[in-house]
């Protein structure tokens, strides 16, 4: 299955795109997806962490199931006042 990745702020600088598609195995969860897009973008092992993942614009924890097409965005800490 097909599964969309956003990347934002500090994330997309590291991944170098803002959005991108990767293949997974059907009945993939969360962390088979952080596994594939370490393995794409090893530069972004510091950032993991500091992480809020979202599938379908959802908070997700990392045994949550994908589906094919879902999206998952990767959204780093925010600061500001």
């Amino acid at each position: 299955m097909k599964v969309s990745v956003l990347y934002f702020a500090q994330a997309r600088e590291r991944a170098g795109c803002g959005q991108e598609w990767i293949e997974l195995a059907a009945g993939a969860d969360l962390e088979a997806a952080r596994a594939a897009i370490r393995a794409a973008h090893p530069n972004m092992d510091p950032l993991w962490p500091h992480l809020a993942v979202a599938i379908d614009g959802v908070l997700a924890p990392a045994h949550a199931t994908l589906r094919d097409g879902a999206e998952i965005a990767l959204l780093p800490p925010v600061s500001g006042g």
